[in-house]
């Protein structure tokens, strides 16, 4: 009873994966054809990026010298990211499904005891900076920032 048990659940799981590749390979080619735009300093300052984040195309209008060089380069670098915000925000409307049909698959801890959910046991990246590398709040420029943590062992018990 408990191997057809285990048996089911592994061909649902199976099934699962097999729809889950198609979906990502759909999906990884819609979103590889993502942009966004945004325009800066009253429309003077325009900016494209990929799916990427990466800017693909920048546009001045005639009057971008009406701006100082400071300006400038401030207001373009805020374009950037927001078009960078803007284009993971699409990235993640495409994921959404996939994310919701993989949370109703089985988990491998629910079909054999003892086992970790991979997704506990996957580390999580950190965050971007935004700022400039020379900025005091640039990661690793603080003085008395504590080192990064070594990721956990799975298979150790005493870290």
């Amino acid at each position: 009873m408990v191997n057809e048990r285990l048996q089911e659940d592994m061909a649902t799981m199976l099934s699962g994966l097999s729809h889950q590749m198609r979906s990502i390979a759909e999906v990884q080619k819609k979103r590889s054809l993502l942009t966004a735009t945004v325009l800066a300093e009253e429309k003077r300052i325009e900016v494209t990026v990929n799916a990427d984040g990466l800017l693909i195309d920048t546009k001045f209008a005639g009057d971008i010298l009406d701006l100082t060089m400071d300006e400038i380069a401030a207001a373009l670098t805020r374009a950037v990211q927001d078009a960078a915000a803007e284009v993971q925000k699409k990235a993640r409307v495409l994921m959404d499904p996939l994310l919701e049909h993989r949370e109703s698959l089985p988990k491998l801890s629910e079909m054999i005891d003892g086992a970790p959910d991979m997704g506990d046991v996957i580390p999580r990246p950190p965050v971007t900076p935004t700022m400039s590398p020379d900025s005091p709040d640039w990661p690793g420029n603080k003085p008395g920032d504590p080192d990064d943590e070594p990721p956990r062992s799975l298979v150790a018990d005493h870290d």
